[in-house]
């Protein structure tokens, strides 16, 4: 996970999602929620730069919206843009069955709280983590499986592979998966430098 901005809510988010999901649910509907949410996708997607707010990495596919505090811990919520992060599908399904206090907030992570390992494309906490906030890093990483789990190991993998390769440069894994660009970074740092040659840029 990497720290996320808070996005400014859209212009017509009100009109388009909190109201009619208000009054839908000043009605006392049914559990089957009206998705409205729905129609604030594309500005979600933006806000977050096409980048899933937990495994940190570029979506090919569209993501989902996920409700940080589940519909079914708080209904009032579910129509609220602060509510809202922007998530891998696999991702949305499993955080599901979590209460928001076991988890952490793609929005209050620091820098550096977490880190991937070479070459194993792993993911660790490290130091900078704050010990009041530690067991729900962990939770993050066992429960939702951004750790070790194959499915997100499988893409950082692919990801370090492309760069390795030559497919893409730094700066282009930068964007598709900024923890990833970091831990090379960083391991181009610890290894010695060919007489001749620049340090590798930080």
């Amino acid at each position: 996970m990497i720290p996320f901005e808070r996005p400014p809510e859209p212009a017509d988010f009100n009109i388009n999602v909190r109201q009619p999901g208000q009054r839908w649910l000043a009605r006392g509907g049914a559990r089957s929620t009206p998705g409205y949410w729905r129609r604030a996708a594309r500005d979600l997607r933006a806000a977050f730069k096409d980048l899933c707010g937990y495994t940190a990495m570029w979506l090919s596919t569209p993501g989902t919206i996920d409700h940080f505090v589940s519909r079914d811990e708080d209904p009032s919520l579910a129509y609220e843009w602060t509510n809202f992060r922007y998530a891998a599908a696999w991702i949305n399904s499993s955080k599901s069955a979590l209460r928001a206090d076991q988890v952490l907030d793609p929005f209050e992570v620091g820098d550096g709280w977490f880190e991937i390992i070479l070459p194993s494309c792993q993911m660790v906490l490290t130091d900078r983590c704050p010990p009041e906030v530690r067991d729900r890093a962990q939770t993050m990483l066992k429960r939702l499986k951004l750790g070790d789990g194959e499915n997100v190991v499988s893409f950082r993998q692919e990801w370090y592979r492309m760069y390795c390769e030559g497919e893409l440069s730094l700066e282009g894994l930068a964007r598709k998966a900024p923890l990833l660009a970091r831990a090379v970074r960083k391991q181009g740092a610890q290894l010695p430098v060919p007489r001749g040659l620049p340090a590798a840029s930080p």
